[in-house]
């Protein structure tokens, strides 16, 4: 009976990847010790070495994809507030 292909949550790809980057273990030692063939751990390492970067980039800024959402909102917001104030000021010199 043919097995599906595995799946390895994010957190223990970071753990075989993080482990293999100390380089304690063979990359053959942690595929047996893992269960994982050598060329996935490989991959692994190699896509943290790569988006470690990012990790440390524009730290303190706030993330614009993030607030994009609320920014749009917000102008939404004004919008509608400065079309009922127009639409009061002319009413209040209508009346007076």
């Amino acid at each position: 009976m043919p097995r599906g292909r595995k799946t390895f949550s994010n957190e223990f790809k970071a753990k075989v990847a993080l482990e293999a980057i100390r380089g304690y273990k063979s990359m053959s030692e942690l595929a047996k010790e893992y269960q994982v063939h050598p060329n996935a751990i490989g991959n692994w390492k190699k896509e943290v070495l790569e988006n470690l970067p990012e990790i440390f980039s524009n730290k303190r800024g706030p993330k614009v994809e993030a607030n994009a959402e609320l920014i749009e909102e917000l102008y939404k917001q004004i919008g509608k507030q400065q079309v009922e104030l127009n639409w009061l000021k002319k009413k209040l010199n209508t009346v007076s």
